[in-house]
This record gives C-alpha cells, sequence and structure tokens, in this order.
C-alpha cells in the first residue's frame, strides 16, 4: 500500500449540517469531510433524507433512482439523490417515504429498520454510481452494522472484498440496544447474538455499538483522554471488555470546530464584532447580553455562561447542589438549554430566588448561544462525562475563559491557569464534587480581578488552533492503518 496516497473515503452518517442536527455528530459530518478534501482526499457523505430536508433549498438531484435493498426477506426501494457541502463534496441522501418522511430524525419505534435500510442503501449505491471507497467510516449506533456486514454477507463480494471499515464513537452511553428481530432484518440471523465471557448480556440482545466496535478495522472516539476512559468500567457502559480487547486499533482524535462558522470577528449575532486586536470591543457583547436576560450592565461583575442540555452526564446534579453559594458570589450566571424537568423546574426557582444575579432560557436558541460565547467571562462545563465537547472551544475562539471538569475532551483542551507560573489557559477540577466545583468558581472569580492576566487568557486561547485541519490529518493516518489491519492475511493479529 502507498503511504500518502489520495484516499477514496464514504462518511455515513444519520445527520449532517446543514441537512439535519440533533448534535455535534452533525457537526462532525459536515466539517471533516471538508478538512479531508483540503488534504487531497476524494471524499464523500451520506445520510437519510429526512421529510424536513428541502429538496428545493438544497438543490438535490436524483442521482439513482429506485432499486430493491434487502430487507430480512423482502426488499424496499431507494433511491438516492445529490446535494453537496464545501467544495463540490457530493452528499448522497437514500430516499425512502415510509422510513422517512417524517416529522423528527429519531425516537421512533422502528429507528432499528430505518437505520439498517439507510446502511444497506448506501452500501448497495456504490456499485450502481461506479465509486468504490478505499474506507467506509461509520458514526454512531446508527451505520455501526456497516464493520459487521463487511465482514459477513459482503466479504466475498469482490467489490467490497478491499473495503475497510472505520467507526466513530461520539458517546459510549447511545449503543443501539434491540431485540433478535433486528438480526433477521439486517440478514446476519444466521450469524447469532454475540458471544464474549466477561459481557454475558450481548448474547441476549442485539448491542449495535459492540458490533461495530469488534468488527471495525480501526475505532476512533473523539478525544484522546476519552479513548483511554472508555478502557474502563467507570466510563466504558458496560462495553470496556471489548474495548480492552480492542484497544490496539482504537484512537482518540479530538473534535475540530468549524472556523469559517465560527469567528467572532463575522459573528452576524454579537452587538459588536472583535478580534485579537479589537479584544476591548468584547465587553460590548456582555452589556449586551445582561440587557437581554434582564440583568444589571456592569462590566465589572463576573459572567458567567452555560450552553448546555440539562441532565446529570453534564454535571448539573452537582451544580444544583452549589448554584446557591455561587450566586451569592459577586457574580452573574446565564444559562441557555433544555433536558430533564426536574432541571427547568430548578433554575425556574433560581431565578425567582437571585432574579438581579440569574437568568434561565429554557430553550434552544442558537443566536442566543453565539451572544453568550461572545459575552460571558466565565463558560461552565462541570461534565461527569464529556466525550469531546466542542462548546469550550467555541467559548475559547470567543474569548470566554472555560471552567471544567478535567474529563474526557475537557481534559485535552483546558489545562489549569497556574499564577505561580503563568501556564494554562483556564480552571480545571478533577474530583467530581459540588465542592471542587465551588472551589474552582472561587478562583476563577479572584483571577478575574486582576485584568491583565485575565487578558492573557484571552488572547492565549483566542490564539489557539482547534481547527479540523489537525483532526483531519490524524484521521488520515487512521485510515492508513485500518487499510493496513483490513489486508493483513486469515490469522494474524
Amino acid at each position: 500500500m502507498q503511504g500518502d496516497r489520495p484516499l477514496k473515503i464514504l462518511l455515513l452518517a444519520a445527520e449532517c449540517v446543514p441537512f439535519a442536527k440533533t448534535g455535534g455528530l452533525a457537526d462532525v459530518a459536515g466539517a471533516l469531510p471538508k478538512a479531508l478534501k483540503a488534504l487531497g482526499h476524494d471524499v464523500r457523505v451520506a445520510m437519510p433524507r429526512y421529510g424536513r430536508i428541502d429538496p428545493t433549498q438544497f438543490g438535490l438531484q436524483e442521482v439513482l433512482p429506485p432499486f430493491p435493498v434487502p430487507m430480512d426477506s423482502r426488499t424496499e426501494n431507494a433511491s438516492i439523490s445529490r446535494a453537496t457541502i464545501g467544495d463540490d463534496i457530493p452528499v448522497y441522501m437514500v430516499e425512502n417515504a415510509k422510513y422517512y418522511d417524517r416529522d423528527g430524525i429519531y425516537m421512533y419505534p422502528d429507528d432499528a429498520e430505518r437505520f439498517i435500510f439507510f446502511c444497506r442503501a448506501a452500501l448497495e449505491m456504490l456499485p450502481q454510481l461506479g465509486w468504490q471507497p478505499d474506507i467506509v467510516h461509520c458514526h454512531d449506533w446508527q451505520t455501526a452494522i456497516i464493520p459487521n456486514w463487511l465482514e459477513t454477507v459482503y466479504r466475498d463480494h469482490p467489490f467490497f472484498a478491499r473495503i475497510a471499515s472505520v467507526y466513530t464513537i461520539h458517546n459510549l452511553a447511545y449503543q443501539g440496544i434491540f431485540g433478535y428481530r433486528v438480526l433477521e432484518i439486517a440478514g446476519i440471523d444466521e450469524y447469532g447474538f454475540m458471544y464474549h465471557p466477561e459481557m454475558a448480556d450481548l448474547a441476549e440482545v442485539v448491542d449495535l455499538m459492540a458490533r461495530g466496535i469488534y468488527f471495525a478495522d480501526a475505532i476512533t472516539t473523539v478525544s484522546e483522554t476519552y479513548a483511554k476512559e472508555i478502557l474502563t468500567p467507570e466510563y466504558g457502559e458496560r462495553l470496556d471488555p471489548i474495548l480492552r480487547e480492542r484497544r490496539d486499533r482504537l484512537f482518540g482524535i479530538l473534535n475540530g470546530i468549524d472556523y469559517d462558522l465560527l469567528d467572532p470577528a463575522t459573528d452576524k449575532y454579537l452587538a459588536v464584532n472583535y478580534d485579537l486586536e479589537r479584544l476591548d470591543q468584547r465587553v460590548k457583547n456582555k452589556l449586551a447580553l445582561q440587557g437581554e436576560a434582564n440583568l444589571p450592565q456592569d462590566p465589572d461583575i463576573p459572567l458567567i455562561g452555560m450552553v448546555s442540555r440539562l441532565n446529570d452526564q453534564k454535571g448539573f446534579d452537582i451544580l444544583g447542589e452549589v448554584v446557591d453559594h455561587i450566586l451569592d458570589l459577586d457574580v452573574q450566571f446565564v444559562l441557555l438549554g433544555t433536558g430533564d424537568q426536574h432541571y427547568h423546574e430548578m433554575f425556574l426557582k433560581i431565578t425567582q430566588a437571585f432574579p438581579r444575579k440569574a437568568a434561565v432560557f429554557l430553550t434552544f436558541n442558537a443566536g442566543l448561544s453565539h451572544k453568550i460565547y461572545g459575552g460571558v467571562d466565565v463558560y461552565l462545563m462541570p461534565s461527569r462525562v464529556e466525550p469531546c465537547g466542542t462548546s469550550q472551544l467555541i467559548a475559547m475562539r470567543y474569548g470566554a475563559i472555560p471552567l471544567v471538569r478535567a474529563t474526557g475532551g475537557l481534559a485535552d483542551t483546558v489545562t489549569d491557569y497556574d499564577p505561580r507560573t503563568g501556564e494554562g489557559n483556564g480552571f480545571t477540577f478533577h474530583n467530581y464534587d459540588r465542592w471542587a466545583l465551588f472551589a474552582t468558581v472561587v478562583r476563577a472569580l479572584e483571577t478575574f480581578k486582576y485584568k491583565d492576566i485575565w487578558r492573557k487568557l484571552q488572547l492565549r486561547n483566542m490564539q489557539a488552533d482547534f481547527s479540523w485541519d489537525a483532526s483531519a490529518r490524524k484521521y488520515a493516518l487512521v485510515y492508513q492503518r485500518a487499510l493496513e489491519l483490513a489486508q493483513r492475511p486469515a490469522g494474524a493479529n
């Protein structure tokens, strides 16, 4: 195999910006192909064509008329439409009204069948398009069946025999667990359940993510620290035994952010644009955010912000135990997000108790999220689990100083400020404990009083490079490794 030759890569994901998004997966599916193409690779994307995707808006063109897709003992028809992202990168959309002409994307009783159909159609379209990838890059449980297929039903198919698979875990907690019927739908019931001596339940359910991990030629997850954490029972979500077995194929690659879309110098949502040379202008965004949140407009009061799902994984249980103590300090707090109902109720009570210090927006609002990144002084992420985290990267890009628990991607991107040496770019704590969080908030607020130090932290973060270029180069190396592993002779380790 030639070491650095351009590769042909098919990236499969259940969502991709700008067409459909519920979380960070869509950002990765939209941004990584652009960075890979900039490196010279031929990269294409496949996703379902959901009912919410307007063919006229995105200029969809049919490239394959309806063709049969095997589903259990029957077939279902799929057609393929084509859109583009970036520099004319093809996005193939699998169309089937029965499966995808719905209001939402997920949370339907037939989700397993819907995404198995998408995956099968995406593979079946390739010979018809006359395009043979070197790599199929699968993301999360919705596409995890593909590495399994490449080692079973497609193993002896000459078109697919030399294709290597890479499987990316975005969050190990969401595994796609179903019953035996899924094996029949996927056409692999003859192979039965998986078996692992340390994971007895694998012989009783179909865990699609487990299959992706087991059969993929290479496995990635979204930060180096998370790649180590998921090898332990604490973070492994019951899959740590199989991950430890496959650790020689497991790589952590930090997600990037799109610096073209996320730029305080051009962001249309900000009251005032700014950059490294115009950092003094940033305070006007703080004053505007305070005004929108009905908080006293005072540049000297430290403003803490969050944009987050409201659940235990994001650290809201320990924050809830100490938020009243934080708000007893000379500080303001603004929160944007939705999640568990008891956290909605908790924060509404907080705003009633501290109407001049706390503002909560229980919704999702893209414009307001940008205003928070561009206006707050401290960006808070006390996560219990954070595979990668991109919010801290956006906050740093916008000159907000991150305060995080050192886990997953947060540990890889935020280093604790040391007043003795002046090193660090934020504030971190390790123990998942309310008082560890509180003490770190106090440290940050004390540091905020020293404007010269704070400005140095802001400049340091705004100059950091968390663009997709470095991540794409690491993915290209993993693709090469996957090809090497896929071509090993039988019996080789």
